[in-house]
């Protein structure tokens, strides 16, 4: 039956979602980051705190859209257990807090209790942050659960043994370079008419339309779907954030990595262009070598010029390699970092893009 509603719904059930819900929109996402941003300056704890940190001495680690399932074929989180897991050994050893920004739990294609059952570990490696106060939830669009459920405190028990807060963003609060920098934090679904629109369509998203598509496995925001789609979504939130001043924005949702406001190929063309000018060939091989295993091969060098370094994704926790990606903030330093996957005897971490604090370009 399912097979046959599959090849029955599929085309009709993706057309609604592109026509109606996911497409992104600029004036909505800007209405809704406003809104949010402003709530949480004016009116700090009821959709998120405002944290004061030090940039030299307090240590975060950002990562987003792990997708736990239920350990079956559409478990987009299964390959990227074993690296999720030694990540948060290594930061919860070395102080780190963590800051989780939603879609944790792949709850529109499962029941809480399905996924409780098969995510034991990492919800006991996130309880060791909790127990030291060092672990902060947002939730995404694939968890609107924790934000939109009235059963939600009571779940939240039987995984962690306290009712935590959910937020749906946060704010770090600091000085760098003698000026008050804001990192403005939430999972990056908003202006979405899908997942960020009244009571009703929070509902009808949680509890109709996403068990709708998680049967049918039709899922519009996998990392395989429509790149041109990360791209523009991309492109608005970092259009919001460079309006801004003195502030950062670091989002999930998309998938795809973003430091200092470029994708990671982004990135490796920019470097790819800085060694052709210096003529350093052992570094030209290695950076095209890393662009080939992308994939994504150009033979014209994009331009990048006229970004403000406003912007930053995390990526994801659901690689189909294993791999998982993430942005640490430490040592007066921001990184995209990359933990190794499941197919590779040891697990490491790999710093893909860094720079100081300090060093941003914001206006």
């Amino acid at each position: 039956m399912r097979n046959f509603l599959q090849k029955l719904l599929y085309k009709p059930v993706l057309r609604l979602a592109n026509k109606y819900s996911s497409r992104p929109n600029t004036a909505r996402v800007n209405k809704a980051l406003n809104a949010l941003y402003k709530s949480i300056t004016n009116k700090p704890g009821k959709k998120g705190p405002v944290i004061a940190t030090d940039s030299a001495k307090d240590k975060f680690i950002i990562l987003s859209d792990q997708h736990k399932g239920a350990r079956d074929g559409a478990d987009m989180f299964a390959n990227c257990e074993r690296a999720y897991l030694a990540a948060l050994t290594h930061y919860y050893k070395n102080g780190f807090t963590y800051i989780n920004l939603g879609d944790s739990e792949e709850l529109w294609e499962n029941t809480f209790l399905t996924v409780k059952k098969h995510n034991k570990a990492t919800f006991e490696q996130e309880k060791l942050f909790i127990d030291a106060d060092r672990f902060i939830k947002i939730f995404g669009n694939h968890d609107l659960y924790w934000g939109n459920d009235p059963l939600a405190m009571a779940s939240l028990l039987q995984i962690y043994g306290k009712a935590i807060r959910i937020y749906e963003g946060v704010i770090l609060q600091g000085t760098v370079n003698h000026k008050q920098l804001a990192i403005f934090m939430t999972h990056g679904h908003q202006g979405d008419a899908q997942s960020d629109g009244n009571w009703f369509s929070k509902w009808f998203v949680s509890d109709i339309w996403g068990p709708l598509q998680g049967y049918l496995g039709i899922n519009p925001n996998t990392p395989a779907f429509n790149n041109q789609m990360k791209t523009d979504h991309n492109r608005i939130m970092y259009e919001w954030s460079s309006k801004r001043k003195d502030m950062l924005l670091i989002t999930g949702h998309t998938h795809q990595p973003v430091f200092r406001s470029l994708t990671h190929l982004e990135n490796l063309y920019v470097a790819l262009e800085v060694a052709k000018n210096a003529e350093d060939t052992d570094k030209i091989t290695k950076i095209e070598n890393e662009i080939t295993a992308l994939h994504l091969k150009g033979n014209t060098q994009p331009n990048f010029n006229g970004y403000l370094d406003t912007y930053f994704n995390t990526g994801c926790c659901c690689f189909d390699d294993g791999d998982i990606t993430g942005i640490e903030i430490e040592g007066g330093c921001i990184r995209l970092i990359k933990w190794s996957g499941h197919k590779k005897t040891i697990t490491e971490r790999v710093v893909l893009e860094e720079c100081k604090l300090d060093e941003l370009k914001l206006s």
